[in-house]
């Protein structure tokens, strides 16, 4: 049973320090302190942030106490992860306002009954700059700079704060502080992770176990997923347009989604995977995937109206009742379809326009279009269809 246990508590995972760790931890037969911490930078999650609150519900689901720590103190320094700059700390104000939305959207996949919620400035905010000092000499400066973002940026002549060399500390603190038998991070968070299992020992305990996650490609398959990269799929999206946009990926990355991003059982997913080597149909399980990530955030009554709106609309060529209506006033001589386009926010560069007409992803009135530099004439009305979800009725008049 505890060997089962492991194995899904592993599956989908990058790394696992120390996997005889975890095991000897699981044999005690006590519930373990689970610990993640997200800092709340930004007021929205998107489904790349829950690979690692799904794998908490596995740890919820397998009976072990889950701490969700919010990072108000370390909010306010700035996560040096990945950065070749100093960032900027975020106001008190916005931090506290974004943890209020990290709360109410987690608790959409973990039980609220059963979770903790912690923040650090619970203790950070109440530790005295003695007790700081004492806490940075714990480390050496050498060490830090084994960290392959702060090697690169002291090498290229990038200027480092000394506040960010806090950043790992405090993290590896509030272990110490929560006493976690378990902590929960991206691939990108080694090295903090691995300060806490440090950390503890300096201060007497049993290190923690350290589960990195991957980090999830976002809708091209390619780059992670990221606002910035406008190939995500947030929490907050509609049910219609986080089914359709998951009906979107590729049949490769669906795999992907679902080792990540499911609750079915892992032997499950190999199952439906060898039945599509064996000719099954992928739409069939990206259906499956669809509907179950849409019910999770929506509920299952609303994740089957997204169902029948997308083969309504999909496969039966129907527009949908909520299009909205745009008029535009265009010069005489008429405007460039990459900038009308652009003008009806159906692309936000004219670009990106032009990338996705030679990709035959731009429709009007049904019809493909290939000429980039087609030019609509005013005083005319057509629907506009951009990809597979994005649509307008533009009226066109002379300005």
């Amino acid at each position: 049973m505890i060997q089962e246990t492991l194995a899904q508590l592993r599956y989908g995972a990058d790394e696992l320090l120390l996997e005889s760790e975890l095991l000897k931890k699981l044999e005690e037969g006590r519930p373990l302190v689970i610990k993640a911490g997200f800092d709340p930078t930004a007021p929205d999650l998107h489904l790349g942030h829950t690979v690692l609150i799904n794998k908490l519900k596995q740890f919820q689901d397998a009976g072990h106490d889950v701490h969700f720590l919010i990072g108000d103190f370390t909010a306010m320094i700035g996560d040096p992860t990945g950065k070749n700059v100093t960032r900027k700390p975020l106001s008190r104000e916005a931090v506290v306002e974004n943890a209020k939305t990290y709360q109410e959207q987690v608790y959409k996949i973990l039980d609220p009954v059963k979770t903790t919620v912690r923040f650090n400035s619970e203790w950070m905010g109440a530790m005295t700059s003695a007790e700081l000092i004492q806490l940075a000499a714990k480390h050496t400066v050498a060490r830090m700079l084994e960290r392959d973002d702060f090697s690169k940026r002291y090498k290229g002549g990038q200027p480092i704060a000394i506040h960010e060399f806090l950043y790992p500390l405090i993290q590896g603190y509030d272990s110490v502080v929560m006493k976690a038998d378990v902590e929960l991070g991206g691939t990108d968070q080694k090295f903090n992770l691995l300060m806490g299992r440090h950390l503890q020992e300096v201060y007497g305990q049993k290190p923690q176990v350290v589960l990195t996650m991957p980090i999830l490609e976002g809708l091209d398959g390619v780059q992670k997923m990221s606002k910035s990269l406008n190939n995500y799929i947030a929490i907050a999206d509609a049910p219609d347009d986080m089914f359709g946009k998951i009906m979107s990926i590729s049949d490769e990355l669906m795999w992907r989604y679902f080792q990540l991003l499911s609750f079915k059982p892992m032997l499950e997913i190999e199952k439906w995977r060898q039945e599509c080597q064996e000719g099954a149909n992928p739409r069939n399980y990206k259906v499956a995937l669809g509907q179950e990530i849409v019910a999770r955030f929506h509920g299952s009554a609303a994740a089957q109206k997204a169902l029948e709106n997308f083969e309504a609309r999909f496969q039966r060529g129907a527009l949908p009742e909520d299009m909205p209506e745009i008029s535009l006033d265009v010069p005489a001589e008429g405007i460039a379809i990459a900038n009308l386009l652009k003008a009806a926010a159906l692309v936000e560069t004219t670009s990106e326009a032009m990338r996705l007409i030679k990709q035959a992803a731009v429709k009007i009135d049904g019809e493909k279009i290939e000429d980039v530099k087609l030019v609509i004439k005013p005083e005319t009305q057509h629907v506009y269809q951009v990809g597979k979800r994005k649509f307008a009725k533009i009226t066109l008049k002379s300005s």
